[in-house]
């Protein structure tokens, strides 16, 4: 059966579909701030100075930790969004797009993380 899109709000039927068109679009957006001014634009800001983006990766993977630990899962949520759309803005630097890092997980589908790991050394 084909998922098809419909429009917002999301539900268990056609929520994959929805967050793919999301995370496209959100990775558009990121796309066009990067050459904004770093006064106007929060995303060229980072791109700027790019020991920004490492500073905020390293911030949100902490607070998802201490989320996690506090057993919150509010702030899990709220890190998460956070985290991930700090290594989106470090992607999009880097030029490399999001549908990549999904192809690398493809990749791995039905691979023990402990091979998976194994096989990079």
């Amino acid at each position: 059966m084909a998922i098809i899109c419909a429009s917002f709000p999301f539900d268990s039927d056609n929520i994959c579909c929805h967050m793919k068109k999301y995370l496209d679009d959100l990775e558009a957006v990121i796309q066009d701030r990067k050459n904004k001014d770093p006064q106007e634009s929060y995303v060229a800001s980072l791109i700027m100075e790019k020991e920004k983006i490492i500073l905020k990766i390293k911030e949100e993977s902490q607070e998802l930790a201490e989320a996690f630990l506090e057993n919150d899962p509010d702030s899990i949520k709220h890190e998460s969004a956070d985290l991930l759309f700090h290594l989106m803005v470090l992607l999009s630097e880097k030029n490399i797009p999001f549908d990549e890092v999904l192809l690398e997980l493809k990749k791995r589908e039905g691979i023990s993380g402990h091979e998976e790991k194994k096989s990079r050394k």
